[in-house]
């Protein structure tokens, strides 16, 4: 492996199509506002490395980035790019992560609106993420020890898997399809409407109107507060520890919570609203 330390990159392409290159200790900054330094590389090291240019890792295949920072003038920085690991890194741009496919974070900071978008095959662990609208229709994901705060999260998403993390977002899993959150507190106001197939386990939920609108809802052994109007029209099999504030026109299934403080049903509803609900 060539090995490249100690340098700057300022300028457009400085280093397009290199291969097999180990890049140690340094900078992509400059005046001159190079962009797209390494697209269409291959099997690429970046090791202690400072990123401020735009568009660096597009196109590219077999990338690692170990103790990177990429600023908030580093935006989209990884592109249609397959292969990735990031570890002890700060991913600071917009757009960081677009229709990637095989990648791998651990231990990193990522503050990055639009995260993630269309990208496939994705492991997040013990890493924060800061974002709106993070991994718009992505597919199968797995996340473990995350703590996310944003808006309008997961919308979209097919084949998630998220255990132990604390997900602060609104309108979180709108659409999404096979989702499984597992030992995780989920805040945030109109949980996952329009879902299908999530199953939330020993999870904490807390937040206005959830679950409604969702095919193939399942809670087991959750809590729920501050929930109001929950599960509208929706096809849920749940048992809740403790109290739901509100329940209103479940389509079919089964609630069962040690309370609920009132259950509603509407001479306007607009389906048969049919689920047996019981109080322990």
């Amino acid at each position: 492996m060539k090995v490249i330390e100690n340098k700057n990159f300022p300028k457009e392409r400085d280093l397009y199509g290199v291969e097999n290159v180990l890049i140690k200790n340094c900078s992509f900054d400059g005046e001159e506002d190079g962009e797209s330094a390494l697209k269409e590389a291959r099997d690429v090291k970046l090791e202690s490395c400072y990123m401020n240019l735009r568009y660096p890792l597009w196109h590219d295949n077999g990338v690692m980035l170990d103790n990177v920072t990429m600023t908030d003038k580093c935006r989209a920085a990884l592109w249609y790019t397959e292969g990735v690991e990031i570890k002890n890194s700060h991913l600071l741009g917009i757009k960081a992560l677009r229709e990637c496919k095989d990648v791998k974070i651990s231990n990193s900071r990522i503050v990055s609106p639009e995260f993630g978008w269309k990208s496939s095959d994705i492991k997040v662990e013990e890493s924060g993420i800061s974002s709106e609208y993070v991994f718009l229709m992505a597919t199968d994901i797995y996340m473990d020890n995350v703590d996310f705060k944003g808006k309008y999260s997961f919308q979209y998403v097919k084949n998630a898997l998220i255990e132990n993390s604390a997900l602060d977002t609104k309108d979180a899993f709108w659409h999404s399809c096979n989702v499984t959150v597992k030992n995780s507190v989920v805040k945030g106001e109109y949980l996952a409407w329009y879902s299908e197939n999530l199953t939330l386990i020993n999870c904490k939920i807390i937040g206005t109107q959830p679950l409604c609108y969702c095919k193939n809802l399942k809670l087991i052994d959750c809590e729920m507060e501050n929930t109001d109007f929950s599960f509208e029209y929706s096809d849920v099999d749940a048992t809740v520890r403790g109290d739901i504030v509100s329940v209103k026109n479940p389509r079919s299934g089964k609630i069962v919570a040690d309370s609920i403080g009132e259950i509603i049903y509407t001479d306007d509803s607009k389906y048969d609203c049919e689920a047996e609900i019981a109080i322990r």
